[in-house]
């Protein structure tokens, strides 16, 4: 199977690098210049990863990240600079999947984007015998189809909020450290970005908890980790 790839990126000389990169692995490209482009191709073409630089003219890769999650919930990869370690956290916030920072190899860019390619069309695969349907309290997971619904109503995950929240639903009351999590979910050490674990959680928890401040089901264990409470 071929996935389709979008790189956006200002930059022109990126933006062919990163085609040359992954042009190695039998990828469809398509290319963006801006956010606004970004947006079109993704609503012409079937596109199953984004590859999108911070600073752009036009629409930002924030604004886009914004605008493309009302709809969309494949699997975005931030472009960055070390300068720009608030807006990382910011994108991460909005719904971005990784990041790269600038300037990136040709190998750590494959398998960044091979890592969520796999995650978001086969993470969660299972043997017939394992059930599909996981469900704690009002929250219900249909690993078949790919959903999640609070009280019947269907919450919008990105495909790494996804991954954590059924990793915790396979497993409910264990707890997993934030570097368990990142391998589970990632499939490679962290190198010191468990952290963004912590910001994912949050989102999660912003839609699933009634009360995300204080919540009911996805609790952090002190010193240790997370679990789902069930």
């Amino acid at each position: 199977m071929k996935y389709n790839i979008l790189i956006c990126d200002d930059e022109k000389d990126i933006v062919n690098a990163l085609k040359i990169y992954l042009s190695q692995e039998d990828y469809i490209l398509h290319t963006a210049y801006n956010g606004r482009q970004a947006l079109d191709v993704i609503e012409r073409e079937n596109i199953d990863i984004i590859l999108l630089d911070i600073m752009m003219p036009e629409m930002d890769g924030l604004e886009t990240i914004t605008k493309l999650r009302e709809h969309y919930n494949l699997p975005v990869i931030l472009l960055t600079a070390k300068s720009e370690d608030t807006d990382k956290i910011l994108g991460l916030n909005l719904g971005a999947d990784d990041y790269i920072t600038k300037p990136f190899n040709a190998m750590e860019v494959i398998a960044r984007v091979r890592s969520q390619l796999r995650r978001y069309k086969q993470l969660g695969g299972a043997p017939s015998a394992s059930p599909s349907t996981y469900q704690i309290g009002n929250i219900m997971l249909d690993n078949s189809e790919k959903t999640v619904t609070v009280d019947g109503k269907a919450v919008n995950l990105t495909p790494t909020e996804y991954a954590i929240l059924f990793l915790l639903m396979k497993n409910p009351n264990k707890v997993f450290s934030p570097e368990e999590i990142y391998v589970a979910v990632r499939g490679e050490l962290p190198y010191g970005a468990e952290g963004t674990i912590a910001v994912h959680v949050r989102h999660i928890r912003e839609k699933i908890e009634i009360n995300p401040a204080e919540p009911r089901f996805l609790k952090a264990v002190w010193g240790q980790g997370y679990k789902l409470e069930g």
